[in-house]
């Protein structure tokens, strides 16, 4: 990678890839986009162009103005927004998919995009998810990553773009406000412990969810796509994870640290439901053996490091 172009650049993950990419490989050489501009670090510390990822034209422009060799499409809506509005889901997921996918067709790029757990359903199976597995989703948000992992597998076998990615489980972040995540109570948690002292969570105790530290996941990310395309077999989708934890776990954790801290549950149903669809502990033993994913965090030093960081920032 020498010159990336980022969409979504100002959403969960993409406003921290964007700043740690800059950190790595240069900030002129990370072009951030997005469908608006704000005052963020990540607009206003490099490239930064507004790019509407249903609109081909726009990103292909943009691209070839900066004369781009990666891809990274983060752009979509996410779990439970999708499921509020699914039509509207399909078109920008998987319309702004092709975009992204044809201008790295064309500019003979390599290519990033993340798939979820959210890609598993209720038939899959729920411990220590496989890699190669039944994968039949039950929400607009599953569907349009299933389909998001085998589109991206064709346009590797059809057209030869070097598509690579990962299943990611719910990302925690202290920089970050939740984006409308089923999984999004593992940050919000957090961010009440330090404000307030408790937490109402609408996921129910003894739900587990596989979870990953920001951190983790930006590593990930860019050791996947510094590897070695020789020695990648699965390339789209691979399973990554760090800790699968239920709320009440989470909630103890943050009671060593925050003794006067307690939880109550206020479920939402729709929610639970996205939950409780999804693995509860996923099988990452094919990355590692691929590219070498090993994730540094677990729940102790996450939590330790997330209330520290919140506690300055808030």
């Amino acid at each position: 990678m020498k010159r990336i172009l980022i969409t979504g650049a100002l959403g969960q993950i993409g406003s921290e890839l964007t700043l740690r990419l800059r950190e790595v490989y240069g900030s002129d050489n990370v072009i951030a986009t997005d469908i608006r501009k704000n005052d963020s670090e990540a607009a206003q510390s490099g490239p930064f162009e507004v790019v509407d990822v249903t609109n081909l034209q726009s990103m292909m422009e943009t691209a070839k103005k900066y004369n781009v060799d990666t891809v990274m499409h983060l752009a979509a809506l996410l779990s439970a927004t999708a499921e509020a509005k699914p039509v509207f889901a399909w078109n920008l997921n998987m319309g702004g998919l092709m975009n992204a996918l044809e201008t790295a067709r064309e500019l003979k790029a390599q290519f990033f995009t993340p798939s979820s757990i959210g890609a598993f359903g209720p038939s899959t199976p729920k411990d220590n998810t496989p890699q190669d597995t039944i994968m039949r989703p039950t929400t607009m948000y599953g569907v349009n990553k299933v389909a998001g992992e085998l589109l991206s597998d064709y346009y590797f076998h059809k057209f030869g773009v070097d598509t690579r990615g990962v299943r990611f489980p719910g990302l925690i972040s202290y920089d970050t406000p939740p984006g409308g995540g089923t999984t999004d109570y593992a940050v919000e948690i957090y961010y009440e412990a330090v404000k307030n002292g408790k937490y109402t969570s609408y996921i129910d105790k003894g739900t587990y969810m596989d979870m990953m530290y920001m951190p983790d996941a930006l590593n990930a990310i860019i050791n996947l796509m510094e590897a070695d395309s020789a020695k990648l077999i699965h390339r789209n989708a691979f399973n990554v994870t760090a800790m699968s934890f239920a709320p009440e776990e989470i909630a103890a954790e943050i009671k060593k640290n925050i003794p006067d801290f307690h939880i109550e549950y206020n479920v939402d149903l729709d929610r639970q439901k996205i939950a409780e669809s999804w693995p509860n502990s996923i099988d990452a033993s094919a990355a590692a053996a691929e590219w070498g994913f090993k994730a540094e965090y677990n729940l102790e030093t996450m939590t330790k490091d997330m209330i520290e960081k919140l506690r300055q920032k808030l």
